[in-house]
């Protein structure tokens, strides 16, 4: 799958005290060219796990050409719907990933991990698995 990168940022999911803050002026700045598409935020490069540096881009399914990630289509994923009806329900299916990979439950490859949002208002969350 190839995505077309609207735009990225590099941090840490614990040592950036402002990344909330960053990931909401990343969306900001990406919104306006996201209507009606489905929308990906994209997360690759990591640096070793989730405790480590990673990078985050926003994409969208349109390949003209300019700056893209591709996604390997062979890769095995494991697939947690977000309950939207919640307030932070993107963070608490994360907090979910990270407990059951704590646990053992979960062998993470860390190569693309990716929050798919549909038109409707569905999320997924997909965890790229060893």
């Amino acid at each position: 799958m190839k995505l077309k990168i609207i735009n990225s940022l590099r941090t840490n999911n614990f040592n950036d005290d402002l990344l909330l803050e960053r990931i909401k002026e990343l969306w900001q700045q990406a919104s306006p060219g996201l209507a009606n598409k489905i929308t990906y935020a994209v997360y690759h490069n990591y640096e070793s796990d989730y405790k480590g540096d990673y990078s985050l881009s926003i994409t969208v399914e349109d390949d003209d050409g300019l700056q893209s990630l591709e996604i390997p289509n062979f890769a095995k994923y494991d697939v947690f719907s977000v309950d939207t009806t919640v307030e932070h329900g993107v963070l608490n299916t994360w907090k979910e990933i990270w407990a059951r990979e704590d646990a053992g439950a979960l062998e993470r490859a860390y190569s693309f991990d990716f929050e798919k949002y549909y038109p409707n208002g569905e999320i997924e969350v997909y965890i790229a698995l060893r």
